[in-house]
Parts: C-alpha cells; sequence; structure tokens
C-alpha cells in the first residue's frame, strides 16, 4: 500500500478534500449567500507548476544521506498552514524556499545539522508536522546568513519508553498525533491531547507552542503532561530534571504521614502517663 503524501501547497493528504463538483456548488453557495457572480474555482497547484530557486548552497558529504533538494519536499516546506499560506501557495509564490530539506533519523544527526548550520551561518528551521499558522516554519527574509534549511523530524517519531506504572512515558518529537495514540493505544494508555490539527502535527511542536486540544477546559493542555524535556540546541543539548505536572498526591501522602506519626506519639503519651 503506498505511502499517503501531504499536501505541499495546503492541509492535508493529496486525493482528499472536496471533489470538483462539490467545489462547483460550494462557490454557488457563496455566490448566493453575497449576492455576487459566484467564484471561479481554481485548480490546486502541481509541483510542475512551481518555480522554485536554486539552492544557494547544498549539504556537506557527511549530511547528504538525510538530505533533500528535491523540489516537492522544498515546496512542502516553504509555509505553513494558515489562510494567508494557502492564498500564496495557490498563487504559485514559492520565492522564498529553503534551500534543502534534512530528515535526521537520531539526535547524533540533530546535533551533525545544527553545529554545521552555525559554522557555515546558516538558519536551521525545525519542522513538525508542518501545521503552524504564525509563519513558524518559514524562512526569514533578510539577515546576515548564507542560506536556509528545514530539518523535518518525522523519522524521529517513536515512543521509546513507557513506565506503566507512573502513566508515563519517553516519545520523540517528531511523532504526529494519530501514530503517538497508535503506539500508546496497546497499552492501555492515550496522551488524550487532541487540538484542531492533531492529524498533521508533531508532540515536538505541541510543547513548543503550548497546545491545547479541544478538550482543553481543564487537565489537556500539552504543558500539564510534561515531565522532562531533552532538547537538542546550537549551543548544545539540554536535559531537564524529570518531575511530575503536580505534588498533590505527594504531598497528601505526606499529611497522611505526619497524622499517623502524630497520632502514636498521641497513644504513647497516653500509655506511658
Amino acid at each position: 500500500m503506498a505511502e499517503r503524501r501531504r499536501k505541499f501547497w495546503g492541509w492535508g493528504y493529496e486525493g482528499e478534500g472536496p471533489t470538483a463538483e462539490q467545489q462547483e456548488k460550494i462557490a454557488a453557495l457563496l455566490g448566493a449567500r453575497f449576492a455576487i457572480v459566484a467564484p471561479t474555482v481554481q485548480a490546486a497547484p502541481r509541483i510542475e507548476e512551481i518555480n522554485l530557486r536554486a539552492p544557494r548552497l547544498a549539504p556537506p558529504t557527511a549530511l547528504k544521506p538525510f538530505c533533500s533538494t528535491e523540489p516537492l519536499d522544498r515546496a512542502g516546506h516553504t509555509y505553513g498552514k494558515s489562510f494567508r499560506d494557502v492564498v500564496r501557495a495557490f498563487a504559485r509564490d514559492f520565492s522564498n524556499p529553503p534551500d534543502f530539506v534534512a530528515y535526521p533519523r537520531n539526535e547524533a544527526e540533530v546535533t551533525a545539522l545544527l553545529d554545521w548550520a552555525t559554522a557555515a551561518q546558516v538558519v536551521a528551521i525545525p519542522y513538525g508536522g508542518g501545521s503552524s499558522v504564525v509563519g513558524g516554519v518559514e524562512v526569514p527574509v533578510g539577515g546576515d546568513y548564507r542560506g536556509a534549511i528545514s530539518i523535518d523530524l518525522g523519522h524521529l517519531d517513536r515512543v521509546l519508553e513507557i513506565d506503566r506504572s507512573s502513566r508515563a512515558a519517553r516519545i520523540q518529537a517528531g511523532v504526529l498525533g494519530p501514530a503517538l495514540e497508535d503506539q500508546l493505544r496497546p497499552h492501555g494508555l492515550t496522551l488524550r491531547h487532541f487540538p484542531q490539527s492533531f492529524e498533521v502535527s508533531s508532540l515536538g511542536g505541541w510543547i513548543a507552542t503550548r497546545s491545547g486540544g479541544h478538550f482543553a477546559t481543564l487537565y489537556t493542555h500539552i504543558d500539564d503532561f510534561v515531565e522532562s524535556l531533552r532538547v537538542v540546541t546550537p549551543h548544545g543539548v539540554i536535559e531537564s530534571r524529570r518531575l511530575p505536572g503536580s505534588g498533590a498526591g505527594r504531598f497528601v501522602m505526606s499529611v497522611r504521614s505526619a497524622i499517623r506519626r502524630q497520632n502514636r506519639r498521641r497513644r504513647r503519651d497516653t500509655t506511658t502517663g
């Protein structure tokens, strides 16, 4: 079975969305609703139509095995998924793409990419699911740099370890919502974090943006679930202590222990008195 391919110009996967007939009906409905001439339905962009500038630099030999300069990869990592992004993509405007896209497979390759980018004065843009609506995955304009690369974390998508007793797991940042739930389900667990972009956003992106889900009225903001982070940065690795999101249970246990000790002392005092 062929792997589904993401649309390079907007939300979702190729082959999904309204049919041509449904699009015409939507256009007619909009025209009637706003008393205007029905909008003309435009064909979705095809990668063959996109004119990308030539890469300004190439990956060094050591990084080439997991890097790509293919037009589909570069175009697909040019924009996020806001309305403004889709409008520019439909206009076939991909004037500022990354020079190449890297797909690291482990922490060592992420480190190597960032070390090279720092030394070469190259912008490195982390890319999770690409669902940003605030320009978070776009190449910056201006600045004193030689080029820009997009670091796609899609291969870092595994649940590495599960602590069933404490209902905690060690998970790589690039895993998308459905794949994460599929790996937790056999253990009787769920993260229960369901943002609108659930299908095409990553755990790392949720944490970086302090994501809230559809059920985020109480315990479903992602920062409530995080116990520890290990982050590779251009200046080295940062790893925080593993601490629970709440110490309330431990506090209750401590109070109960103190009450038991106090009761034992009272019994001793009564007996000796």
